[in-house]
């Protein structure tokens, strides 16, 4: 049985989508904008380079969209969302715990490590608590740990993504798991979304598509590099931050580097990834292996629109009107 997911989500939400957060590319005004078409929006706390900065996001995010809801009280204005490394190497992880204590994002998803403090805090305000996951051992402790949701980090996932077929991730999860279900990888279009549904999951994982709106904070050259590409021009690799992850094969040889030669990095260090000397994210572009159905730049607004149109003809196509149940 699919787990409906809490009013909270369903009353808020008209497509179930997290415009997922991505290093170095979600922007304040990304997250705003999905919030506004009514998908979950998101960024990593660490897009903002100063706590003082993050504040101002923050502050930004809550602030419009509450002026959003009261200006529009018919709207479905989706809840934002922050990502937070919980790994020992993120120093900035106690001074941008306080920051989610004081701003209270209704989601927060964390990343590489146990959430159990996160959660705590968390589920003092009423939050949800989403943990990234790539294998079922990791699965496993973010269940026990009392996460809401486990978000399954697929095969041909952008970013750092995970080897396993969402078919088989999705099915394995559910023989231990009843919480909330997002699937993540190669989600691009509105059928995609249909399927992950039908897989199981209560909500889509998606990011390389969003890397081309006009909100996004990717330079237009790599907009173009993601536009001009296909899966082909993917490589998996843990040779930039020591997690594996897909990055553009142009992106690397234009960083002067040859693809078929490179050497593994030794640890994850986020400490240092906003650094200039870092070329990971910043000059070795990500994308998931769905790029190839990305042919344009549009803004959010207009995207979510494309993807609730390809959802809704994806559903007729299977589905009578009048038999046709809330998969919101």
């Amino acid at each position: 049985m699919i787990k409906k997911l809490p009013e909270q989500l369903t009353d808020q939400i008209v497509l179930p989508v997290i415009a997922a957060p991505m290093f170095l590319v979600s922007s304040p005004e990304m997250v705003i904008e999905s919030c506004k078409a009514g998908i979950i929006g998101s960024f990593p706390l660490l897009n903002a380079r100063t706590t003082d900065i993050l504040e101002g996001w923050m502050e930004q995010i809550n602030g419009k969209l509450e002026k959003i809801r009261r200006e529009n009280p018919e709207q479905r204005i989706a809840p934002w969302a922050v990502n937070l490394i919980v790994h020992r190497t993120n120093i900035r992880y106690e001074a941008d715990l306080e920051l989610i204590k004081k701003y209270r994002p209704p989601i927060v998803i964390t990343s590489l490590g146990k959430p159990t403090t996160v959660i705590d805090i968390v589920h003092q305000y009423n939050g949800l608590v989403f943990s990234d996951v790539s294998s079922l051992v990791h699965a496993r402790k973010a269940a026990e740990s009392g996460a809401d949701g486990l978000i399954l980090v697929c095969d041909g996932a952008g970013g750092h993504a995970g080897t396993i077929n969402p078919i088989a991730f999705t099915g394995a999860v559910k023989e231990f798991w009843d919480g909330i279900t997002i699937l993540s990888g190669c989600i691009s279009n509105g059928q995609d979304i249909l399927a992950a549904k039908a897989l199981g999951a209560d909500l889509a994982y998606m990011g390389t598509r969003f890397i081309a709106t006009q909100e996004s904070f990717a330079s237009e050259e790599y907009q173009k590099m993601l536009i001009e590409s296909s899966l082909e021009d993917l490589i998996y690799t843990d040779a930039f931050s020591g997690v594996n992850g897909n990055y553009l094969i142009p992106s690397i040889r234009k960083a002067g580097l040859d693809p078929s030669h490179l050497k593994k990095k030794d640890a994850v260090d986020f400490s240092k990834i906003n650094q200039p000397k870092a070329k990971a994210w910043k000059d070795i572009w990500s994308a998931g292996q769905g790029v190839s159905t990305i042919n344009r730049v549009v803004p959010v607004k207009e995207l979510v629109k494309e993807l609730k149109n390809e959802y809704d003809q994806a559903l007729a196509s299977l589905i009578p009107e009048r038999s046709r149940p809330n998969l919101a």
